[in-house]
């Protein structure tokens, strides 16, 4: 990703105590109130780090309406709720955003399956799933993400047997270049739609999914801290483990796990008595931000209190939506069992690393069935990177790590910032050429192709 695509904001605001970004400009009042009236008309994404190349966006409030842009648009991309870190959804003729689609179609308690609309976000639907007496499997760390866009990219959230958030699905609908309307499922279309869920829309616009959920269910939340890279190194399957799902938050300084965040689900009544200390990690007496500096206030809640499992599993609360995140965000899957090494790898990285970040978080996510995603075929370790929002300084660390990375075939996730070459991206994925000839067959034209695309899956 080039430099030009990028907007240098002035000032860095970590998460959970999100601003509005400020002009660095000095400017006449008249200039001033112009450049206020123009940047109305602009269209960013949620980190405010790019604006979009095109301003015109649609927002159609149903499928129908839906079908007859993509009928009549030459080119177009659909949009989530923008939190992709690259252009992967973006255009430079039309935007077709699903933030109307967001409504909740049937729930099939004897399948124990719900049918949404592609636009729903995560808070939304977990909330209705509990309220009937259901939950999904995972939850991503924030819970502001749309349904669509999320499997489309394979994002995910954490646990040793958990699989990404696509592992959910069992059923979707999208509409072709042609305006076609076609059903695919996990029974009946096998490998087409094992090709078709992480899509990266590059196959069509993605309307429906249905869903697999199962009964509602208790979490408890209990945070460590301080844990030595030592103990990690001889304990790591153990620690991975230790709970229904777990992160780890490190600054990848002074060769040690600042914070652990261990999920366990419980009973409803059961007594569960935890330990102290976990592998050298002490218990946290309060309720902790993953960035220690940052008030907890809008995290979810910790030290052990059990609550429905979409109060948990995400690191945020539901209700606390963020404006703009000044942030920018990488993150690279690699093996599980070379979880360790990539770990090790970033450590012996540090002094380089630690004065552009604000904080990392390692996760583990259970092999997928999925053609794309950067866990097909393989239990994996992600390596996350929120990084302070300075993108020159970004470019040129993040060619370094994924050369470190590269011995244990690290892949990147879609949706966010990484600079490895198009043939490098295109090796780690032996269905690809399968899945280009999918995007073939139902996009023969190219109108959901865009510059993103066409680089990475495309280019040399």
């Amino acid at each position: 990703m080039k430099k030009r695509t990028f907007l240098k904001l002035s000032s860095v605001v970590l998460t959970g105590s999100l601003l509005p970004p400020m002009s660095s400009c000095k400017e006449s009042k008249n200039t001033r109130n112009a450049a206020k009236e123009l940047l109305s008309t602009k269209e960013f994404n949620w980190a405010r780090n790019f604006e979009y190349s095109t301003q015109d966006f649609q927002y159609p409030k149903s499928t129908e309406q839906l079908k007859e842009l993509v009928k009549e648009m030459k080119h177009l991309r659909a949009l989530g709720t923008r939190h992709s870190f690259n252009r992967i959804a973006d255009s430079t003729e039309h935007i077709v955003s699903l933030r109307e689609l967001n409504k909740v179609i049937s729930l099939d308690k004897e399948a124990r399956t719900v049918t949404v609309e592609a636009g729903i976000r995560y808070g939304e639907l977990a909330e209705y799933l509990h309220k009937e007496g259901y939950a999904l499997h995972n939850l991503a760390s924030l819970p502001h993400i749309s349904v669509a866009g999320a499997c489309a990219t394979a994002t995910h959230g954490s646990g040793v047997k958990n699989g990404n958030l696509s592992t959910e699905i069992v059923a979707l609908e999208l509409l072709t270049a042609a305006g076609e309307t076609v059903q695919l499922s996990a029974e009946k279309d096998k490998e087409t739609f094992y090709g078709a869920v992480v899509g990266l829309g590059a196959l069509g616009v993605v309307t429906k999914l249905t869903l697999q959920v199962q009964p509602t269910f208790l979490i408890r939340q209990d945070v460590y801290r301080n844990m030595p890279l030592a103990q990690l190194k001889e304990h790591f399957e153990e620690v991975m483990s230790a709970g229904y799902s777990v992160s780890l938050f490190t600054n990848w300084a002074n060769q040690n796990i600042n914070q652990v965040w261990i999920k366990r689900r419980v009973e409803e009544g059961m007594m569960m008595k935890i330990s102290d200390t976990l592998f050298g990690a002490t218990l946290a007496t309060k309720k902790l931000h993953p960035i220690e500096a940052i008030s907890a206030e809008h995290c979810t809640e910790q030290q052990g209190i059990p609550g429905p499992w979409h109060e948990r599993l995400p690191h945020f609360k539901m209700n606390f939506t963020p404006s703009s995140g000044e942030e920018l965000q990488s993150e690279f899957f690699v093996p599980r069992d070379k979880g360790v090494q990539a770990i090790q790898a970033m450590f012996q990285l540090a002094d380089l690393i630690t004065p552009h970040l604000l904080i990392s978080e390692v996760r583990t996510i259970a092999a997928d069935s999925f053609w794309m995603s950067p866990c097909y075929e393989q239990d994996s370790v992600a390596l996350h990177f929120t990084w302070k929002q300075d993108w020159p300084a970004v470019s040129k660390i993040l060619p370094i790590i994924e050369e470190k990375l590269a011995p244990f075939q690290a892949r990147p996730h879609w949706a966010k910032l990484f600079t490895m070459s198009p043939m490098r991206l295109q090796s780690l994925y032996k269905k690809l050429p399968d899945f280009k000839n999918l995007v073939m067959q139902y996009d023969p034209e190219g109108k959901f192709q865009n510059a993103f695309l066409e680089k990475n899956l495309y280019g040399v």
